[in-house]
């Protein structure tokens, strides 16, 4: 990922550093011809997104957060109702985390639910209840890492950083890598630096995303050719679905015995005592008098 930069809504200027990130070196003439290409692709062709619609940061920080790992169908089913619930920081970081995940059923990666209530506690805490704007910051807050800081930057603040996900991914190896295998982010990061519109971050982003998803349907998938493509694997028998079980079994009936919910998962008795242990330690589950419940 690009290093911070300080705060990046404070980052003016509207062209990319020359050379940028110690790269990439494009004609003027190639980063236009490139960006009329993805922004005439992605104009004839939208995608209207619930997320798109706001600029609120609350909005935007959850949006990105139910979007790691997960599919943008899937996030779309859950993303409004979730918003109804919990329509800001204070209202999330005062819920019970029990109907935060019963909010969240559906979505997986249950401890992404963990970590944005404690990103509201802390955003509460620290920032009087403001989303801070700059890459750092957001990225000092529990379960935002590299990209998911410079993504609600830009998508809440249209602030100019620089960043890659899978979509972004298989635009520029299918448009700069030619037929290369195990192509490196450290490649493609100078190229999205020198192609970037400064002008309107956001906007630009938004296009690359949805000129990916086109790319990633017609074109076999440029983004497999990535050195970090990892397939994900099978949600059924995998030990995330031992997991996700478990909390049903508990957002359904609170204050169950080890013994009543093994009975009640009919699965492997190992896997459950190590999965109540671990949920435990992660600070979904606590156990009082020999009963297990969603803290």
């Amino acid at each position: 990922m690009a290093p911070d930069r300080g705060n990046p809504v404070t980052m003016k200027h509207h062209d990319p550093p020359s050379p940028p990130l110690g790269g990439a070196v494009l004609a003027p003439r190639e980063v236009a011809a490139f960006r009329t290409k993805v922004y005439a692709w992605s104009r004839a062709n939208p995608r209207s997104l619930p997320w798109r619609e706001t600029r609120d940061p609350y909005a935007v920080i959850v949006s990105e957060v139910m979007l790691q790992q997960t599919g943008v169908e899937r996030v779309v089913g859950k993303y409004a109702a979730f918003l109804a619930r919990f329509p800001d920081f204070v209202a999330l970081a005062r819920a019970p985390l029990q109907d935060i995940l019963a909010a969240w059923q559906g979505l997986g990666y249950n401890r992404r639910a963990v970590a944005l209530k404690k990103c509201a506690e802390t955003v509460l805490e620290r920032h009087g209840g403001a989303l801070p704007d700059s890459v750092s910051a957001l990225q000092s807050l529990p379960g935002i890492g590299p990209y998911t800081a410079r993504a609600v930057a830009t998508f809440a603040f249209d602030a100019p950083t620089v960043f890659i996900e899978t979509n972004i991914r298989a635009v520029y190896i299918h448009h700069f890598c030619g037929d290369r295998q195990k192509v490196k982010d450290a490649e493609l990061i100078p190229l999205v630096a020198a192609t970037l519109d400064y002008a309107a971050p956001r906007s630009w982003y938004n296009a690359l995303m949805d000129y990916g998803v086109m790319l990633k349907k017609t074109e076999q998938n440029p983004a497999r050719r990535s050195a970090h493509h990892v397939r994900q694997s099978p949600f059924a028998g995998s030990n995330r679905e031992v997991r996700s079980r478990i909390l049903k079994v508990l957002l359904a009936s609170p204050r169950m015995t080890e013994t009543e919910i093994v009975a009640a998962l009919d699965a492997d008795e190992a896997a459950i005592r190590k999965n109540l242990v671990q949920l435990a330690r992660e600070g979904f589950i606590g156990k009082d008098r020999g009963r297990f419940e969603i803290h």
